[in-house]
């Protein structure tokens, strides 16, 4: 599968389907080795699509020193632009959702419409969960910890009457075939690092295009308030909730389909 020089780095990238085009911005820690994930769903029987592991993850170059939410946009916009494309619709999920704000905001021009899910922006707009602060930690405490906060449904009592799921869910969390390979550890701290700096919220005023707002009914880490101050703040943004937590999108079965009937232009009903 192909690396290509975008800017300065060497970003590893996947494309497929046929289509618009639409460029998909994943979140905290994505890889796409792990599979399966977006590619295997329905984005790209309506898209061509461009998938791609940020800076300091998976099979992308992990430069070790500070990273900043406008270097993370501007790896999205030199990609591109390494492939030929101009402009692109645009997905963004959780920690992507952050970086597609500052790429919206930066690079308007590249951003035909725009999703962003289970994000936030910010600041006095509100931030989600800080997993910063939660380094150090076993991938199972990790897991453990955010169960609970990625679904407020899924808490101690729930876990108590549902141990299968609970042991399901678990095991999906703390899942990470990759931990002990050179630079992984680190290219994932710098990515918090970065994250935890993230604010946009005085600047969304100056996103432009089609925004659709998606988040989970019950999600702890980008609070469902906090996507209602981004709502306000995007002039013309449509806002959803459906329903799940953080992982809404594997959850509700009817939120991809509302997502690409918004990128497609079609009236979703």
């Amino acid at each position: 599968m192909p690396v290509i020089a975008a800017g300065s780095i060497d970003i590893y990238y996947e494309r497929v389907g046929s289509g618009p085009r639409l460029l998909f911005i994943s979140g905290t820690g994505s890889d796409l080795r792990m599979r399966p994930n977006v590619l295997d769903g329905p984005f790209p029987k309506h898209f061509d699509m461009l998938a791609y592991d940020q800076r300091g993850l998976g099979q992308s170059a992990k430069p070790d020193r500070p990273y900043s939410m406008s270097e993370y946009a501007e790896d999205a916009v030199n990609l591109m632009a390494a492939i030929g494309w101009g402009s692109a619709l645009v997905v963004g999920v959780s920690f992507g959702g952050m970086v597609a704000q500052e790429l919206a905001i930066n690079h308007p021009h590249v951003v035909e419409g725009l999703v962003l899910a289970c994000t936030s922006p910010g600041g006095a707009g509100g931030a989600s969960y800080p997993l910063h602060t939660l380094i150090g930690m076993s991938r199972e405490g990790r897991a453990r910890h955010m169960i609970p906060i990625s679904d407020t449904r899924h808490d101690a009592a729930w876990a108590a009457a549902n141990p299968d799921a609970y042991e399901q869910l678990l095991a999906f969390a703390a899942n990470d075939p990759y931990a002990d390979e050179t630079g992984r550890e680190m290219g994932a701290r710098r990515q918090l690092e970065a994250r935890a700096a993230h604010d946009t919220w005085n600047r969304l005023d100056q996103i432009r295009c089609p925004t659709l707002i998606c988040a989970g009914k019950y999600d702890g880490i980008a609070l469902p308030e906090t996507q209602e101050k981004m709502a306000s703040r995007i002039r013309g943004a449509e806002l959803r909730f459906f329903e799940g937590g953080h992982l809404f999108m594997l959850q509700d079965r009817t939120a991809l389909p509302a997502m690409i009937s918004f990128l497609k232009g079609e009236d979703a009903g």
